[in-house]
């Protein structure tokens, strides 16, 4: 239907291969995570990509380094890694048991992961299907122009989806204490919030150095590319302010209206993107992700407002908007009165907003005692 041919569903057989092994290997992984093996969860973490890092650099070295190449290389490294981890359970924990459980507990624990798998599945394709519209609908060109831009997001975003997690458990720990509930909610929003805001910040005003790499790429394609990204990390800005309120809904039960949330933000980009995709190409596919974002993310706020016991924090919401603000305010002078290399500005600007904190009262002083080390006691 979307045109792919024999050699591309190859290559799309073998990608989807790797995924399964990768997805295989996080499973392994829990073990590790639940016995609190801390630091061998954190090699587990990053074994794959170092190996497939390592990979990729050989073939380039060698000058063989092509898409199917490539393909491979994640493919060797995913089945790998699996490999490696289960072999490492085994040393753990002894022989592992091969039987299948019981029909009555699979079913329990499969029903108990349905809502959960299908809310991945709809984050999986609202965040891969722009690409595949906009090289279908506009032209490889485009989609290579969001490619460019869309990488900086996942990087961006790996920060949240690394501590989300985290307060997903804590807050199902907590479903029936609404003050702890609340309790955690505004750490969690100040954690996952005030990094990304200074990270938004940067590419706001400086946004077009992340493209250092593509030195073959004329100024007008560079711009293009850096358009999209600025565009694309107002869809992280929302994410900042209005994530964790999708972790605490589905670490507290509320699964169900958090998949159609989605499904309606899918199908809203759907819509947006097969009507404007083909005139306005990569910049319409970064605006529709915006507003489906948007759209979704007030979703999120007004489930919480409705179906929970705890009130939304809106006095915490104002005074990161109001620290964001100033930010950029500051930003903009630095931009306009001062002329300083990138990184001196960076610097200057990442000063200014630990400054900016402790004035809006996202960190409180007794916070910051707190984490000074006690008297040593004799």
């Amino acid at each position: 239907m979307l045109g792919y041919r024999g050699p591309q569903l190859g290559l799309l057989a073998a990608v989807g291969a790797g995924l399964l092994l990768t997805q295989y290997g996080q499973f392994l992984r829990a073990p590790v995570q639940a016995r609190q093996h801390f630091n061998t969860d954190a090699l587990l973490s990053v074994l794959e990509k170092l190996l497939a890092l390592a990979l990729v650099a050989g073939l380039l070295a060698g000058g063989q380094l092509s898409l199917r190449a490539y393909v491979g290389a994640r493919l060797v490294a995913a089945g790998f890694t699996a490999a490696l981890f289960l072999g490492l359970l085994r040393r753990l924990f002894g022989r592992l048991p091969h039987r299948w459980p019981r029909r009555r507990l699979a079913g329990r624990l499969l029903r108990g992961s349905l809502p959960f798998a299908f809310i991945a599945l709809l984050y999986g394709i609202n965040e891969r299907v722009d690409m595949v519209l906009l090289e279908r609908l506009s032209s490889a060109r485009e989609a290579g122009y969001y490619a460019g831009a869309y990488r900086w997001l996942d990087a961006a975003m790996m920060y949240a989806w690394t501590v989300l997690p985290l307060f997903f458990a804590r807050f199902a720990h907590a479903a029936a204490r609404p003050r702890e509930l609340r309790r955690l909610l505004w750490v969690g929003q100040r954690v996952v919030a005030v990094p990304l805001l200074l990270v938004v910040a940067f590419v706001l005003f400086r946004g077009e150095v992340l493209f250092w790499q593509f030195g073959h790429s004329t100024a007008p394609e560079v711009a293009h590319m850096a358009l999209c990204l600025k565009i694309l990390f107002l869809n992280v800005l929302v994410n900042a302010f209005f994530a964790i309120y999708s972790t605490l809904l589905t670490g507290t039960r509320h699964q169900q209206p958090v998949s159609w949330l989605v499904a309606f933000s899918i199908g809203l980009n759907l819509t947006l993107n097969l009507l404007l995709l083909p005139s306005f190409g990569a910049v319409a596919a970064a605006l529709n992700t915006l507003v489906s974002g948007v759209l979704v993310s007030g979703g999120y706020v007004w489930l919480v407002a409705r179906r929970m016991d705890i009130a939304v924090p809106w006095h915490l919401l104002a005074r990161l908007a109001l620290a964001f603000g100033l930010l950029c305010g500051a930003w903009y002078l630095a931009r306009t009165r001062l002329a300083l290399p990138w990184w001196l500005e960076a610097g200057l600007m990442s000063a200014c907003f630990a400054g900016l904190l402790p004035l809006t009262g996202l960190v409180q002083l007794r916070e910051l005692r707190q984490l000074r080390p006690g008297p040593q006691k004799g």
